[in-house]
């Protein structure tokens, strides 16, 4: 890393290369990663749409073995042979020859038989030596009927063409008269019959495909070893969610995608797993064409940058080299341009400079020679604050001397006001501090006026330690005095209170004086709240708005819409100027 720090090329190289091989990198990682989620969406995609067509399929199977029952059922001749309560063996013979027909034009039907409720022998396309159908039905072998419609789960049959596994639609026949049940129907479907249409199915990846009913019974399958008889033990704690969809199931080598579609009407469903080794596959081989890409883009890119670097970096190699074997004691020489871009813009900057750079040094020093003296004048000039404070209170002492109460009063308020107006430059104050300047006011007019106006405060004593911000009150008590004490011949009063509103503090100052009218009240209610304007602060300045406006915007400045002035006047009976300003959190926990 020093190595690489040391070098404007090697750090220009280095940061180049980091910033292209990093996109570069991380767009094949992406590509990659686009490449394979396409490659399985692909062969999810394929797979639903094998088990869509497969489901179709079945449900014209479904579909068919449902109307070839409703036909038997309605079949006029079944329909009297069943409702007589006595053996016909001609017809017994007619109905299975009616019934053979039927069976030899549908390849994927096993066998039909019917089972009388009146006649002891059934009726069947061939002979049937032994069934598990009553047992799933739980019923006895010779009296097995049904009450209703229902598709059974696998189960094994031996006829006279030999032991088969079957699935078989059972539904009672009811008389079309009376509606009463005249005998059951079972139509047996091969099991391999439609163990051949999943494996034709072709699922992507040598896939295969598995039938099951409602209660996870497996009906039949494309799995070539032996197949178990639950989908629990095919797919342990698999759970296929909603009408079709796709999951990926297990982990490691044993990784397998699982889709699902349903069977209309019999609310089967098609399973169908697919290896995810066939994904696997296919995403190395784009992992080794994506390899080869981004090695060939990095040693093209590497020398593109090495070469282009070298380029650019060239001529601040040279301009370094000269500058390093030019001496500081000497005057700076000027360097050759020879390009026209940035490299040559500073070129032309530092021989610009190098011609100026003898006069500013003369400059500089012949500035820092007046620098000097303006400071020693500056300090000169200077007024220590508290050369005014001890002339005052001498003033005030001399005062007391000479038995000029007033005087030493007026000087001791006036010392004290000017203390606070500077207060080192902070620009908040305890509550009774800010009252006890407004005090000082009062006393210092009250000296200049005598016998024309008193001031009563009333602060409440929660409020006193709090801080806020200072010069508010003492503007309100001297716009109350001028525009509405002295405007009036009767004696004047002035009342300042401060009280607790919840989180505020609420401040009012309110006089007897002349008051305003609803048009003068107007005007200054637009002043308060109308736009700054230079012009308009001379024009309030005579007309006496200047202090309210200044004291507005202070309390907007430092504490929001809400703390503005709100003034109330009466013409002859006086005026009211009131404000209210949070209290801060970390007083209000003290």
């Amino acid at each position: 890393m020093r190595w690489i720090i040391s070098s404007l090329k090697r750090k220009l190289s280095f940061l180049l290369l980091l910033s292209v091989l990093i996109p570069l990198l991380a767009l094949g990682l992406f590509s990659y990663d686009m490449a394979a989620t396409a490659t399985e969406q692909k062969a999810k995609q394929s797979g639903l749409s094998i088990l869509s067509q497969t489901a179709t399929n079945l449900e014209f199977i479904v579909q068919d073995i449902e109307n070839i029952s409703i036909f038997i059922i309605g079949q006029k001749d079944i329909q009297q042979y069943l409702s007589n309560r006595g053996d016909d063996a001609v017809k017994q013979t007619q109905m299975i020859e009616f019934l053979s027909n039927l069976v030899f034009s549908k390849s994927y039907i096993s066998d039909i038989t019917i089972y009388p409720m009146y006649q002891s022998h059934l009726l069947s396309n061939t002979t049937i030596f032994k069934t598990k159908l009553p047992t799933i039905s739980g019923q006895d072998g010779q009296s097995f009927q049904a009450s209703e419609k229902w598709w059974s789960a696998r189960y094994e049959t031996t006829t006279a063409a030999g032991t088969k596994q079957v699935i078989s639609l059972v539904r009672p026949i009811r008389s079309i008269n009376s509606f009463k049940q005249i005998g059951t129907l079972v139509i047996s479907v091969d099991e391999k019959a439609l163990s051949r249409i999943l494996a034709q199915a072709g699922m992507p990846g040598g896939g295969s495909v598995v039938l099951s009913n409602t209660e996870g019974q497996l009906l039949t399958g494309s799995i070539q070893e032996e197949m178990p008889s639950t989908m629990e033990e095919l797919l342990p704690g698999y759970a296929a969610k909603g009408h079709s969809g796709a999951v990926n199931y297990g982990s490691g080598d044993d990784k397998r995608t699982v889709l699902h579609d349903t069977v209309a009407g019999v609310n089967w469903r098609l399973t169908g797993i697919m290896p995810f080794s066939e994904y696997r596959s296919q995403n190395n081989y784009v992992l080794k064409i994506m390899a080869i890409v981004i090695v060939l883009s990095i040693i093209i890119v590497t020398a593109l940058v090495l070469y282009f670097v070298q380029r650019i970096t060239n001529p601040l190699t040279m301009l370094t080299q000269f500058l390093k074997s030019s001496n500081p004691e000497e005057p700076m020489q000027t360097y050759r341009v020879e390009t026209m871009d940035e490299v040559g813009q500073l070129v032309r900057s530092y021989n610009k400079f190098s011609e100026r750079i003898a006069a500013l040094t003369e400059q500089v020093k012949l500035e820092e020679s007046y620098k000097k003296e303006a400071d020693m004048q500056a300090l000169q000039a200077q007024i220590n604050p508290h050369f005014l404070y001890n002339t005052l209170s001498s003033i005030h002492w001399m005062a007391l001397m000479n038995q000029d109460a007033k005087t030493a009063d007026m000087v001791g308020s006036l010392s004290d006001f000017l203390r606070f107006s500077l207060n080192k430059g902070e620009e908040f104050c305890p509550v009774e501090q800010e009252a006890a300047h407004a005090g000082h006011y009062a006393t210092i007019q009250a000296i200049r006026f005598p016998d024309r106006f008193k001031l009563t405060m009333r602060i409440d004593p929660e409020l006193r330690e709090l801080l806020m911000l200072k010069l508010l009150l003492q503007p309100l008590i001297e716009n109350a005095l001028i525009h509405g004490v002295q405007k009036k011949e009767s004696f004047g009063e002035i009342t300042v209170t401060a009280q607790r509103q919840g989180s505020w503090m609420a401040f009012a100052v309110s006089d007897n004086g002349a008051g305003m009218d609803a048009l003068k009240l107007a005007a200054i209610e637009k002043e308060l709240h109308g736009p700054d304007d230079r012009i308009r602060e001379r024009e309030r300045l005579q007309e006496g708005s200047y202090g309210l406006r200044n004291v507005h915007k202070r309390l907007l400045l430092h504490y929001g819409t809400e703390a503005g002035l709100r003034v109330e006047s009466t013409e002859q009976l006086g005026t009211r100027v009131s404000f209210a300003i949070p209290i801060s959190q970390e007083e209000e926990a003290v």
